[in-house]
Parts: structure tokens; sequence; C-alpha cells
């Protein structure tokens, strides 16, 4: 599809990149009543849903998909999820593996390419709770597990019609070197601590599969997919990982109308994320590039960002 030109007008002050980041990230806030339901999933482990609803039965659901560290509470879930309940769209906000308050019962958590953990949440929403109209919408790491679901050998339920990728790094090794540029080391610090503390949960619980040499060693996000992440899902390093779970060459193959998002003063990506050739090649891809939006940041008017009303939009267009 030609790309489509953004409408995105923020406010002066939220221009800035690191401004609507920040401010996205920290200051937001959203208060949605939730209702947890823990998911089994089919190698034993579990994933909690956090689930909020329209005012009448709907047969109508979006679910949710956080970025990294992220959970079912943050704003940029809980603010979707609110806004479509409002407009009669039932919502689950999706925790990853451990990422509900609760570490998980495996060595494993999540990843960006985890399709697997995707593909029974979207089945426990048809098969169990019997949803027809489904949409996906995702924010950074989970939006390109999203795009690579859509877009892997695999057929897809009818059921879902549509799909929303926001501020998706959709080439992940190009976006891992830019994390580790000099203007984002406050990002790059801050993700590093959370993940470490995690891990060293799992390190107690699995000495065997992770030593406290290679724990200690970690001085990197990109340390930390070829010492952790690569090693618990099955990548020979962090380099495999990312070449195998990145979205980019998988989105010639989306059958599902899909909306990706991704701001150009968004410092997260690299320029290999914006894939306009693949865009123009496939009738279901839209590519919007706002100029402004940062990551995760596209901040408007009354606590509702930009990318929740066009996911709306998109939604009520496509279904």
């Amino acid at each position: 599809m030609p790309i489509i030109e953004s409408k995105y007008k923020p406010r002066f002050y939220f221009k800035n990149g690191f401004v609507s980041t920040v401010y996205a990230g920290l200051v937001r806030r959203v208060y949605l009543n939730q209702e947890r339901e823990r998911l089994t999933l089919p190698d034993g482990d579990f994933m909690d849903l956090d689930w909020s609803f329209a005012k009448t039965k709907t047969n109508k659901l979006i679910i949710l998909l956080h970025g990294l560290e992220g959970n079912g509470q943050r704003p940029y879930m809980t603010g979707p999820a609110k806004l479509f309940n409002r407009n009669g769209v039932d919502a689950v906000c999706v925790n990853f593996r451990g990422c509900s308050g609760e570490d998980n019962l495996k060595f494993r958590s999540y990843h960006s390419g985890a399709t697997e953990d995707l593909e029974a949440v979207i089945n426990h929403a048809i098969h169990v709770k019997g949803y027809s109209e489904i949409c996906l919408k995702g924010i950074s790491l989970g939006a390109n597990m999203i795009l690579k679901y859509l877009g892997e050998d695999r057929i897809v339920p009818d059921q879902v019609k549509a799909a929303i990728a926001v501020s998706v790094p959709c080439y992940l090794l190009g976006a891992a070197k830019a994390l580790l540029t000099f203007k984002n080391r406050l990002y790059h610090d801050r993700f590093l601590k959370y993940l470490l503390t995690r891990i060293k949960e799992k390190q107690k619980k699995f000495p065997d599969r992770l030593s406290q040499y290679e724990l200690d060693s970690i001085k990197t996000l990109v340390d930390f997919d070829d010492i952790y992440t690569a090693k618990a899902h099955g990548f020979e390093d962090a380099l495999d990982y990312y070449a195998k779970c990145s979205s980019l060459q998988f989105l010639s193959n989306i059958k599902v109308p899909t909306l990706i998002i991704n701001a150009l003063n968004d410092s997260f990506l690299s320029p290999e994320c914006y894939p306009v050739k693949e865009a123009k090649n496939n009738s279901n891809l839209y590519l919007e590039m706002p100029q402004y939006g940062g990551h995760s940041g596209l901040i408007d008017k009354k606590n509702i960002y930009y990318n929740e009303t066009r996911a709306l939009e998109f939604y009520n267009d496509k279904a």
C-alpha cells in the first residue's frame, strides 16, 4: 500500500523525542479496572492475562502486547484498553512470562519472537472465550512479535481482523545497536537494570543453567541476549536471535490488514525499522511515519494517544 501521510501534530514541547518518550513512560497515568486470569501454556508454564470489558456483551476483542520489561498495567496498555472498552470492544492486556509480578516456572521467559505464546492467547480467546472479531496491538517488542506471528508460515485464524504495531524494532540488530549509542544510554541502563534483577532470580532457581560468572559478565543488553536470551530459548547467540526473530523478513507474507506506526524521531529504531519497500509491495501492510512521537510517545489530547485513536480507526475500518 502507499505510505500513509501522518496527521499527528503534537504540542511544541512534545516534538522533542526524548521528552515525549520519557513523559509517556514515566508521567502518564491511566486508571482501569482489570480482572486477572492465569493462562496455562502448552509447556506447563503460565502467563497472566488482565481483562477489561465493554459495557455491553460483545464478540469483539483487542489483544494488547507490551514492550521490553513492561506489563499489563503500563499506560500504553491500559490506555488503548480503556478506549476500546468505551467503544464496545473487550480488551486483554497480556503479561508475558515473568512480567506479571510473579516469576514464571521455566528457565525460559519471553522474547521478541515468542509467537507461540501469542498463538496460545489467540486460541484461548477464540476457543475458550468465544470471540469472533479480534484486533492485535503491540508496542515495541510486542509489536515485533505480532508482525512475526502474522508473517510466519501458519494459518492465522479468520477471527483476527486487523493488527497495529507501534514503535516496532522490526530489525532487531539495528535496534540493539541503536540502544548502545550514547544518546540512548539512560534507556539502555534502565532496561538492563530491570532485566538483571529478574535474571538473578532465575540464576538462584536454575544455577546449573546460568552460572554466577556468566551473570556477572552481562554489561550490555547485547550481552544479556547473548548469555541468557539465546541460551534459554534455543538460539546460538544474540546475533542468531536477532536474525531469526526480526519481523522485517516476515512482512511480505502478512495477509491480515496491518498498520505500522513508527515515529521518525524514535531514537530506538535504526533506518531498517522503517519498512517503506515492504509496505509498498504488500497491499495488506500500511506504514505511517509521524515526524514526532519518540518511542511510544505519540501524546495527544485528553490522555488518549494518537496511536490509540489510529488503532481504533484502523480496526473499525478493516474489521
